[in-house]
């Protein structure tokens, strides 16, 4: 066999294998279990965002119990659970971070997703959201983006340093549409997000408004005229506009690396 063909072979047989649910018990009914996933990011996210992975893979339980639930349950499987669009925005937006998480996990910790692992980590390996099978990729791109909210983007995140900061607490169906709010207002009057070089008249923003430019052009006539529902010092609308580049590196508690 050619290393090509057994390249598309490896790559072949990646696609078709899925991460294995978590061992734990089946959904019993009720409200999704919102307070496992409030633990961890309680007990293993810092106020910067950065996750310690080694604490939760030593304490698996909770993240396990929750990801075992979005397996199992969705807005698309049982929608009688999720009456109101807000509860289906929440679920969304804490299933996909909590399948981030996980996927981390079962890949060994990497340090960055880089490179051939962002094809390995978003196409490959799936994982299953109310019973379907599913990447990463095509959850967040198929199922949340149809959503048709913008806002989404500042709530998912895939556990790199350049993603949003991932808050300590779930999003809750009651208050979901607050928390997206400040979560934008956060990540716009962050200067990781959003520069102004007044000198050289250029607007840098986070390559995440590159990689959605139509979502957010949806909702406001251009890039700038977005970023200024949210900043508390509007920025220029015509100075050129500019992207940072993504930095894939895995969001770890710096005093948790090996």
């Amino acid at each position: 066999m050619s290393r090509f063909a057994l390249l598309l072979a490896l790559i072949f047989s990646a696609g078709c294998a899925s991460v294995p649910r978590p061992a734990a018990p089946a959904f019993a009914g009720g409200a999704p279990p919102y307070d496992a996933w409030a633990r961890v990011l309680t007990h293993y996210v810092d106020a910067r965002g950065r996750v310690d992975f080694t604490g939760v893979a030593a304490n698996r339980a909770d993240l396990d119990r929750f990801v075992a639930y979005v397996y199992d349950i969705s807005p698309n499987n049982q929608p009688s659970l999720f009456p109101a669009a807000e509860d289906v925005l929440a679920y969304h937006l804490n299933a996909y971070n909590a399948l981030a998480m996980h996927k981390v996990l079962a890949t060994g910790i990497p340090q960055t997703l880089a490179g051939p692992r962002k094809v390995s980590f978003f196409l490959l390996g799936k994982v299953r959201v109310g019973g379907e099978r599913i990447s990463l990729y095509d959850y967040e791109n198929k199922v949340i983006r149809a959503l048709g909210d913008a806002r989404v983007h500042v709530g998912l995140n895939c556990m790199s340093v350049s993603c949003p900061r991932l808050p300590r607490a779930p999003f809750l169906p009651a208050s979901v549409n607050a928390e997206l709010d400040r979560e934008a207002r956060l990540f716009f009057n962050d200067p990781r997000n959003v520069q102004v070089d007044a000198g050289a008249r250029v607007l840098r923003l986070s390559e995440i408004l590159k990689f959605f430019t139509g979502d957010f052009l949806r909702e406001a006539p251009s890039l700038a005229a977005y970023v200024n529902r949210f900043r508390e010092t509007p920025v220029p609308a015509d100075y050129a506009v500019q992207f940072f580049p993504y930095d894939w590196t895995i969001n770890r508690q710096p005093d948790r690396l090996q």
